[in-house]
């Protein structure tokens, strides 16, 4: 059965023995009053629900974020499905307290965050279906005017349709926006839609970075997600966590949880501007998105250790600054196009990586604005590069160093898995 038809009932939440035996780590931590607030809450207190929701939120912020018990984690997941289901909420306000669950919860109730979320937006979809639109449901449309908002509805009945402006390829009178000497050294080999023994052996085992033609060209998701209304349709009123400010190794750079609606509202309105920079970035992506795609079968080989698959979004100008990461990489780029420059892992000490335990995999050399008197050795290296088309997917083997430049409105979806499963 699809599990966003399947019905999700509260009440047998509560039963779970997981939740019995969380209940007693909560009691062993001193939080009796918790427990016995989740004890109301079975008993029918619905009111009870938000106050635990409090109680649970005030745990978390209590201390550092590494001192929080990830019993108080998975209690606040716990609280937020309970207050989802509140019969007071709007659909965005439930999206809200789930969402809250899945970003700041721990693992235990993960799951159960997710499919309430399925369970509600489909009911909402059967309530509208039967009953006509809902005039509280007035979400943000892109028209001619970014400055309007009205009826997704309407705008559809109107027949207009609003895309995000990928434009074309970047020109030399451009390529000052990019690191210096990019698109002069060595270009990623393209092959199309090899097969998966030749990316295996050609890619794979030896570690080479290569760029798969063709490989997605049957994704829905290359025509839905150019389309701001449909994204807005199916994730508006979802909660995300967004970066602001050029990149996570800038001082100015802050993270905010913004609704869905407004992201997608900065990144049109950004188009041509040159605004702080608003970017979704390695966020999993949304359940209803997932329809969109198909996991590659180049993924198969990490066997059932495709672990993460996540969505990156932003305007242009977005930035990932040098860095590498342990696993496998499936990079897709569905929507726009991307400037990639990429290092093999035997340079790594010339890329002079941070010596702190929060930043060890990134490197001190702003390739946006390079001081070679400090960093020297990373001047000459060699390194591949290429503009990412939309429809095309880089591979990236682990600990390969990678900067990554939105060169249009952009949205790509990674997916990962562990190398150590390539020996196997």
């Amino acid at each position: 059965m699809d599990q966003c038809k399947s019905p999700f009932d509260p009440s047998s939440l509560l039963a779970d023995v997981r939740t019995q035996r969380l209940l007693e780590t909560i009691r062993e931590q001193g939080g009796f009053a918790f427990v016995n607030l989740i004890m109301r809450v079975k008993g029918g207190d619905a009111a009870a629900a938000e106050i635990a929701y409090d109680m649970a939120w005030e745990q978390l912020h209590s201390g550092p974020w590494h001192a929080v018990h990830t019993a108080w984690r998975d209690a606040f997941t716990l609280s937020c499905i309970l207050m989802a289901f509140s019969q007071t909420l709007t659909l965005p306000e439930a999206l809200r307290y789930l969402d809250m669950g899945l970003l700041m919860g721990a693992s235990l109730f993960q799951r159960d965050a997710s499919l309430a979320i399925g369970f509600i937006q489909s009911r909402d979809k059967e309530k509208m279906e039967h009953s006509g639109p809902i005039s509280h449901r007035c979400t943000f449309r892109v028209s001619m005017d970014p400055s309007s908002c009205t009826e997704s509805t309407t705008a559809r009945a109107t027949g207009r349709i609003s895309e995000l402006s990928v434009g074309p390829m970047p020109t030399f009178e451009n390529l000052h926006l990019l690191p210096e000497r990019s698109l002069q050294c060595d270009a990623i080999e393209r092959s199309c839609q090899p097969s998966l023994e030749e990316f295996l052996c050609c890619y794979l085992l030896p570690g080479i970075p290569v760029i798969l033609t063709n490989a997605i060209s049957h994704w829905s998701a290359l025509r839905k997600w150019k389309n701001v209304d449909y994204l807005q349709d199916v994730a508006g009123d979802r909660t995300v966590p967004v970066e602001v400010g050029k990149h996570y190794l800038m001082p100015e750079w802050k993270q905010e949880l913004v609704p869905f609606s407004e992201l997608l509202k900065h990144i049109y309105e950004a188009q041509g501007s040159s605004t702080t920079c608003t970017y979704l970035a390695q966020h999993p992506l949304f359940e209803q998105l997932k329809e969109d795609i198909v996991i590659p079968d180049y993924c198969a080989f990490g066997g059932d250790s495709v672990h993460t698959i996540n969505a990156w979004f932003g305007p242009a100008g977005t930035v990932t600054p040098l860095h590498h990461d342990p696993d496998c990489n499936l990079f897709a780029q569905v929507v726009g196009k991307k400037y990639v420059r990429l290092y093999p892992a035997s340079v790594s000490e010339s890329l002079y990586p941070y010596d702190e335990s929060m930043l060890w995999n990134s490197s001190q050399v702003d390739l946006d604005n390079p001081d070679y008197k400090i960093y020297p050795l990373a001047k000459n290296l060699a390194f591949m590069d290429c503009v990412l088309e939309e429809g095309e997917m880089l591979y990236i083997p682990p600990k390969w160093w990678h900067y990554v430049r939105s060169l249009s409105p952009s949205f790509s979806v990674s997916f990962w898995w562990a190398s150590a499963n390539l020996a196997s």
